[in-house]
């Protein structure tokens, strides 16, 4: 049997100092890197896991009725896996093409690249899943950042709605939208 851990701590830093960086995070206790009242979203990449320098994570939490806003990941592949409640997602691929699953605990999902999606809580508890891209850093583009960063003109223009509206849209990427 193994000794007890202070014991075995004690001999790996005997005479030096530990490793310059943990190698342990703790996702779920950190804090949020996007907040609303529809839940939140965690992220542990290179920038605050030293040692993470090819695997960036995001552990999502949405609320009932809550919706992961429509985004995309411009750096990497997303493969999910569900830890709790009932979710369905949208993946919207090149052309007029998407495709709708659900997903319930010890699923995996799986999202391309820079094709667009959203994830719905459909159940009446919250959902869980975290999200692993095989990049250093965590990048996201949201289709609400994307839309209200584009000049209104040009965006009332296409999607042929009025300014006004377009001013009432978030511009935070709050991450997780709670139910209206």
């Amino acid at each position: 049997m193994p000794g007890d851990l202070a014991s075995d701590r004690a001999a790996v830093n005997k005479g030096e100092n530990g490793p310059p960086h943990p190698f342990i995070f703790r996702l779920g206790s950190s804090a949020p890197t996007k907040e609303s009242k529809g839940g939140d979203v965690r992220i542990a990449d290179s920038s605050n896991f030293m040692v993470s320098t090819r695997i960036a994570a995001a552990l999502v939490t949405v609320r009932p009725g809550g919706v992961r806003e429509m985004h995309w990941h411009p750096n990497a592949d997303e493969w999910q896996y569900y830890l709790k409640g009932k979710a369905r997602m949208t993946v919207f691929n090149t052309g007029p093409n998407a495709m709708t699953m659900d997903f319930n605990p010890g699923d995996i999902g799986y999202v391309k690249r820079n094709l667009g999606h959203y994830v719905e809580n459909v159940g009446d508890t919250d959902m869980q899943f975290i999200g692993v891209f095989r990049a250093s850093q965590y990048e996201e583009i949201s289709l609400s950042n994307w839309l209200t960063h584009t000049p209104p003109a040009l965006v009332a223009q296409h999607l042929n709605i009025d300014e006004a509206t377009i001013a009432k849209w978030p511009d935070n990427s709050p991450g997780v939208m709670p139910r209206s």
